[in-house]
């Protein structure tokens, strides 16, 4: 046995007296240091990045080979020749799948081959330079294999702000990090349309996306790592830090208006068309070929401060885009994109304080101003004939103030321990003004536009995180714990009296309604109705002012136990004011079956609670189809209409989440492909509409959200990319794919008709936000000045069901994009190009008139607004 340990003994001091230390400094080509650079011993997995100075120190064995990696930078080797090694980088287009990532792991060294989930990593100059979307979630869903987003219209709020989701899942099971701090949701929970009903969202088209250096996609569950609405995945925007460089763009677009397909009789069918605004929205003006007009201009620059690598770095976007209009059935005059003027603000900076400790800081301020169509008042409908002759169609404007700030300060001890202390505030506002309008009680005397108030919702987090790197634990140990406290506030505003109040025949709010009545529709012989037709105003009754804290502890670990094989985990304990605690794990492993193919699993228990919108939101409002038009309540949960119903409170959604899968590198080609199942049990939705006639309420129907589904997916995420230098240019391919198949397990309706409860419609609603598959091809080719991009995307069947409970069926569909470029200095370059650029439309449904939004078409994955044209000037100085 002593014989053993002695050997032992001399085998690990040969070891040990072989390695050597080696330590420098990496800067890029202005000489300025890079932190966050990934090092790491060729053909192991020892490494480390370089700190907020750009400095490194590492042990390898003598002769070793480390190699220098970065996003948006040349990799590069060197050998550890000498005890000292200085490094300057060159940018260039990026090899995504080699990036170091900051979500899915808080090892400083794990990159996306490597890692044990998947990721993808977008490099959104490159993006946003060879395309022509001009907002986040259009870009996303065109280069992430289950990233979905849909325009929609005809949906009150859900107009103006995108719902979007990964892997099928909900808009708020996605979670959003800016620079890896949680970011605050919109205020706008979703009612209507085809997406995300009965959900909140975080609004990434708030973030210009001039402001953003890379967007990391965690596809995998990582509430146990990062808390609420991790169940599908982690979105994590990593903004610029560039100095002394002026970007930007000026880029103009247009849609064309021909669309294909017979029309009904009336409507114009060979040329565009346009709604007459002064006929109030309700006839036909002049002829367009194009419309949907939009001018983006984003500039970004970035100065240092000081002389030990401080920056800041600001970004200015201004967008303007007008209203789409497209076919829609004779009771819908106004259906397309609604119109848009924003503008954006954001900025980055930080500054060292001492050789090892920074003060960083970013945030933004994003307002919009946006103007939709509502649904047609017709002939009967609520129209007053002497103001709106033969009806009106009302427009639903917005203004949106999103405004977040983040601070902190992060160090490390001279133990190698990190430190990160921060605070992050955000808050979005939702203001409605509805416009073209009328408060049919008030007849000839009724304002034509009214303030229906708004909600918003406030959040503030407080960080305190810690982790180390123990490179001398087998083959390598990062550990890190922390913890977190935030508030929630979230808030209903009431609207002006006009917007939301019924009147009676002396032009007096009705108080009383056994002594008070409206004035009589001549039409229908009904009284006629109060608030703002297109969207009713919030009134005092539905205002709300509640709030919420939450604290949670979490730990995780990575091990690297041989060079081959990787085993981490994660457990995270959450507690909610209102709700209670949850306890959350993860455990996740990586190995290495050759030096070019990984194998990758992981499971995991995940959460997300009740957004305070899902818990608190009320509103009485007009529900448009083509049999006509009824008054809801959609009844708060703590209510007691909820409850004489059979309605429970609201607890958490609960979920298990597990992947396997491999990556692949052979040279110029990497590969992912990553199955996975999502189980989520308890899933908020929001029901079909109950009879509520006989409660006195004013209305004739009901709705709640509720604890009302369990769910399962399984699918595949596919990602193969290949690039190559040739002596006639550079080509490059990327093959991203989606194949997905969501099941409901249960309705738990209890006692409650499960037809009306969530019935064959909320059903096909909720199983249309998961598409069977979705399979994109990008290709690239590129030459001296010259430029050019190639892309498909094919659309799989999606299958909804419309007010006559009968099925729209959307067959598949192949979207082409096509850009060309050319630099014609070192500054400028020209880009021209095409999104949809045969005009593809999604499939015309029946002439009955009964789509969600009263369209042709409802709101499908690849919009319903056809080709679109841009021409982008860049500027580089």
């Amino acid at each position: 046995m002593k014989k053993i340990a002695l050997l032992l003994f001399l085998l690990n001091s040969a070891f040990l007296f072989a390695q050597k230390e080696v330590s420098g400094l990496v800067k890029d080509k202005t000489g300025n240091p890079l932190p966050g650079v990934n090092i790491v011993e060729k053909g192991t997995s020892n490494g480390v990045s370089t700190d907020f100075e750009g400095s490194f120190r590492i042990k390898v064995k003598e002769g070793a080979t480390l190699v220098f990696s970065y996003v948006g930078f040349t990799t590069v080797e060197k050998t550890a020749s000498g005890d000292k090694i200085n490094v300057t980088l060159s940018e260039n287009d990026g090899q995504v799948l080699n990036d170091v990532v900051v979500v899915g792991s808080r090892n400083a060294k794990r990159t996306v081959v490597n890692s044990a989930v998947p990721i993808d990593v977008i490099n959104v100059k490159d993006v946003t330079t060879q395309s022509g979307k001009i907002e986040i979630n259009q870009l996303l869903q065109y280069v992430a294999p289950s990233f979905n987003a849909n325009k929609q219209s005809g949906s009150d709020g859900a107009d103006h702000v995108d719902p979007a989701s990964l892997r099928g899942m909900g808009p708020d099971q996605t979670l959003v990090l800016i620079n890896g701090k949680r970011r605050h949701q919109s205020s706008l929970i979703n009612l209507f349309g085809t997406r995300g009903r009965g959900n909140t969202g975080t609004d990434l088209n708030a973030i210009p996306a001039a402001s953003i250096k890379r967007i990391e996609i965690l596809r995998d569950g990582a509430s146990a790592q990062y808390g609420s609405d991790a169940i599908a995945g982690v979105i994590n925007i990593v903004t610029n830090d560039n100095v002394d460089e002026l970007t930007g763009s000026i880029t103009y677009g247009v849609f064309n208006t021909h669309a294909k397909g017979e029309f009904l009789p009336g409507t114009p069918n060979t040329k565009g068309f346009r709604l007459d605004q002064n006929g109030n929205g309700n006839s036909y003006g002049k002829d367009q070929d194009f419309d949907g007009g939009s001018v983006r201009v984003a500039a970004n620059y970035g100065t240092g401060i000081g002389s030990k690598g401080g920056y800041v770095n600001v970004t200015g976007e201004f967008l303007s885009k007008n209203k789409t209009l497209r076919p829609a059935y004779d009771f819908r005059k106004g259906f397309g994109d609604a119109e848009m003027t924003g503008v954006n603000l954001f900025a980055n900076l930080a500054i060292p304080i001492s050789e090892k400790t920074e003060f960083y800081a970013f945030g933004g301020s994003n307002f919009r101003d946006t103007d939709a169509y509502a649904f047609t008042r017709n002939d009967g409908e609520r129209v007053v004939e002497s103001v709106y002759p033969g009806g009106y169609t009302p427009r639903i404007t917005s203004k949106i103030n999103d405004n977040s700030i983040a601070a902190g300060i992060r160090t490390e001890s001279s133990g190698g321990w990190k430190f990160d202390l921060s605070n992050t505030f955000g808050k979005n506002k939702f203001q409605y003004d509805i416009k073209g309008t009328i408060n049919a009680s008030l007849e000839e005397k009724s304002p034509h536009e009214f303030d229906a108030g708004g909600h918003s919702l406030l959040q503030n987090t407080t960080n305190f995180d810690i982790s180390k790197n123990y490179g001398d634990v087998l083959k390598g140990l990062n550990i890190a714990f922390g913890a977190e406290f935030r508030v929630e506030q979230f808030e209903i505003f009431a609207g002006e009296e006009g917007s939301y109040a019924t009147y009676d025949t002396n032009g007096k709010p009705i108080t009383d309604p056994t002594t008070q009545s409206a004035p009589i529709d001549p039409v229908t012989g009904e009284p006629r109705p109060g608030g703002s037709q297109g969207f009713p105003g919030y009134s005092p009754a539905n205002e709300v002012n509640k709030d919420r804290t939450n604290f949670s502890l979490y730990t995780d670990a990575e091990l690297d136990v041989t060079e081959a094989w990787m085993l981490s985990g994660a457990l995270r304990f959450e507690n909610y004011s209102d709700f209670g605690s949850t306890l959350n794990g993860k455990l996740a492993s990586r190995l290495k079956i050759t030096d070019h193919i990984n194998a990758r699993g992981s499971i995991s228990t995940g959460f997300r609670a009740p957004s305070l919108a899902q818990i608190y939101y009320n509103l009485r409002f007009t529900n448009f189809n083509a049999s006509g038009a009824t008054e809801v309540l959609l009844a708060p949960n703590d209510s007691p209409v909820t409850r004489a119903f059979g309605i429970q409170k609201l607890n958490e959604e609960k979920a298990v989440n597990a992947s396997l899968g491999f990556t692949a590198s052979f040279g110029d080609f990497t590969a992912t492909v990553d199955g996975y199942y999502i189980q989520v049990k308890d899933r908020i939705v929001l029901t079909g509409y109950f009879d509520a006639s006989s409660l006195n309420l004013g209305v004739s129907e009901a709705q709640f959200f509720v604890n009302g589904v369990d769910t399962s997916t399984h699918g595949l995420d596919l990602v193969f990319s290949w690039k190559k230098n040739f002596d006639f240019g550079q080509f490059g391919a990327t093959l991203v794919g989606n194949i997905n198949d969501m099941k409901i397990d249960k309705v738990k309706n209890g006692t409650l008709d499960e037809a009306i409860f969530f019935g064959k419609r909320e059903k096909a609603f909720l199983l249309a936000s998961a598409p069977d598959n979705k399979f994109g091809l990008n290709l690239t080719y590129a030459k001296n000045k010259f430029d050019a991009g190639l892309a498909f995307t094919r659309f799989s069947k999606v299958v909804l069901v419309d007010y006559a409970d009968e099925d729209d069926v959307y067959n598949p569909r192949l979207i082409t994009d096509l850009t060309v470029g050319y630099q014609f200095t070192k500054s400028l370059k020209l880009t021209l190009g095409s999104n949809n650029l045969f005009n593809v439309y999604p499939t015309k449904q029946d002439e009955q008139g009964n789509t969600e939004a009263g369209g042709y078409w409802d709101a499908v994955q690849m919009g319903f607004s056809g080709a679109y044209y841009y021409a982008r000037l860049g500027f580089n100085f």
